[in-house]
């Protein structure tokens, strides 16, 4: 489990402080004795300077366990988030697996802080319990067998019925944080279609949904908490039992009554009150481990829920690199397969790009046009066959059919934190895209999440503008271009994607007939996809324009 690699040191410091109170109680335990022996008060100072003593050294030794405890949390906590930001980041787009935004957003800052009381406060006390009564239960034995027999007796009815009611809890709180993932995703997703939600007259309609999670989310919780106060009250019964059965056998003991568990000799009320002492000190790890029991719940559910996180999804192939020389694209019997799909979306793909050339992919819808781009833009794996190519990630250049933009800046939209993406080149793109014209696209025009603000074609026209600002790019990867536009601004489209891809390579999948004419040459789709058949196509099958 993730979070017992978490460095120990600090819970170790805390269980030795813990451990100076057998010092302590050894102390007062023979200032009694000496008073029983009519020793006087000069026998209690000595005493009462070591309880004194051993107090401040245990709290200063706890303090510093609990400081260095704290920032190892933080530090583990931390590698944690980055570990599944960077599984998140090495994950395709196009893997259909992937957690939710909201799931995604609630697990890193909601259920990531959950860790936090699991690693302070559960651990250490963890440790504690497997150590402190042990060693309490050793130095009893010393002075009588028959008061360790009694402790030992009653500490395992405590993890018993502490582990029936942890199953109970951990259900319980894996419940609440995916009914909190599935309300923080709910929300932000209406929150994201706020605008379409108002227009449909729907806005009531959500907040009846989100009230009636609300209520289910409350309902989870206070179940989690009825079982932390059971797991506590059955926890405080059983040590307060264990403690009285110790005092009534010394009581009975140093009366007489009871002349046995002594190892053949009678305690003294020394010894007999440092047992009193040290039985409450045997439970105590056990009561703090009831408090602490829903930390455990609510840190092991979200540690189950980062390593779904972290190991969720379909992850960016690695990229097979040409030798110099070689085919700018070289695609050798390639077959793509979408995971949880018994079937490839095509296969026997053989194709050879080279620089400066412009192909149309074209095929009915659902043939394979988009998964085609998506893999040689490194975002799916390859089923069988080779794919290799002379360029650098930072090299390709990608159009999808939706395009994506942020809240912000024209201008930060196309650069997109690029460093060498300066004013100049900013402009001279939005000049090539055909947005220098338009009111709402200069430079330092803000844009609303999603791109409120342009329509369809200047959206489209901004993608254009992405890759224009970056001389770097040598491959285009276009995915349906002009779909769902008027016919003048997909030729204004057609036009301004053809300038851009001067002295470049063009993969442009489309159906539109318009497009793929004015590329150089043609490939299509249809009879690669078909589940029962398998032809080769090869270099000399491609149509040219």
């Amino acid at each position: 489990m993730l979070g017992h690699q978490a460095p120990r040191f600090g819970a170790i410091l805390q269980t030795f402080a813990a451990l100076f109170w057998l010092a302590q109680a050894a102390a007062i335990a023979w200032a009694v004795q000496s008073l029983l022996e009519n020793r006087g008060m000069a026998a209690v100072w000595p005493a009462a300077l070591t309880v004194l003593l051993v107090g401040v050294i245990r709290s200063l030794v706890e303090a510093w366990g609990g400081r260095v405890l704290y920032r190892s949390a933080r530090a583990h906590i931390s590698s944690l988030r980055h570990d599944a930001l960077i599984s998140l980041a090495t994950r395709s787009p196009q893997d259909t697996q992937r957690a939710s935004s909201g799931e995604a957003a609630s697990v890193l800052a909601e259920q990531a802080e959950a860790l936090l009381p699991y690693l302070l406060r559960y651990l250490p006390v963890q440790q504690r319990v497997m150590i402190l009564p042990l060693l309490i239960a050793a130095v009893t034995t010393w002075f009588s067998w028959m008061a360790a027999l009694v402790l030992l007796f009653a500490a395992p009815l405590i993890p018993m019925f502490m582990a029936l009611v942890g199953w109970q809890a951990k259900a319980a709180a894996e419940k609440q944080w995916v009914e909190a993932g599935a309300m923080n995703g709910f929300l932000l997703d209406r929150l994201r279609g706020l605008t379409t939600l108002r227009a449909l007259d729907a806005v009531e309609h959500t907040a009846e949904r989100l009230q009636n999670s609300t209520q289910s989310l409350r309902k989870r919780t206070m179940r989690v908490l009825r079982i932390a106060f059971l797991s506590s009250a059955v926890l405080e019964l059983f040590s307060a039992l264990g403690v009285a059965l110790v005092a009534v056998y010394v009581g009975f003991h140093l009366l007489g009554y009871l002349n046995f568990g002594a190892w053949g000799a009678r305690l003294s009320l020394g010894e007999g009150l440092f047992i009193l002492l040290l039985a409450p000190t045997f439970f105590e790890p056990l009561r703090e481990l009831s408090a602490v029991w829903h930390d455990r719940a609510a840190g092991t559910s979200a540690i189950d829920a980062m390593v779904r996180l972290t190991e969720r999804g379909v992850s960016l192939p690695e990229r097979r690199t040409a030798p110099p020389g070689s085919a700018l694209l070289s695609l050798s019997e390639l077959a793509v397969q979408h995971a949880g799909n018994q079937q490839p979306v095509f296969r026997g793909l053989s194709l050879i790009l080279q620089s400066g050339e412009h192909l149309a992919v074209t095929g009915t819808s659902g043939c394979g046009k988009s998964t085609l781009l998506a893999t040689i833009a490194g975002l799916l794996p390859v089923s069988a066959g080779n794919l290799s190519t002379t360029l650098k990630p930072g090299e390709i250049g990608w159009i999808g059919q939706r395009q994506h933009v942020f809240a912000g800046t024209v201008q930060a939209n196309i650069s997109l934190g690029r460093p060498t993406v300066d004013n100049a080149a900013v402009q001279q793109a939005l000049t090539l895209a055909r947005l220098h014209a338009v009111d709402q696209a200069h430079p330092r025009q803000m844009l609303g999440e999603g791109g409120v603000g342009l329509s369809g074609g200047e959206a489209l026209r901004l993608a254009l503008a992405r890759i224009a600002a970056d001389p770097s790019i040598q491959l285009i990867l276009a995915d349906e271009p002009t779909a769902h536009l008027d016919r003048q601004t997909a030729r204004e489209i057609t036009q301004a994607l053809l300038e851009l891809g001067r002295g470049r390579t063009l993969l442009v999948a489309t159906h539109d007939p318009a497009l793929a004419a004015a590329l150089d040459r043609q490939m299509s789709l249809d009879e690669l996809c078909l589940p029962h058949q398998n032809p080769r196509r090869t270099e000399e099958q491609l149509q040219p324009c």
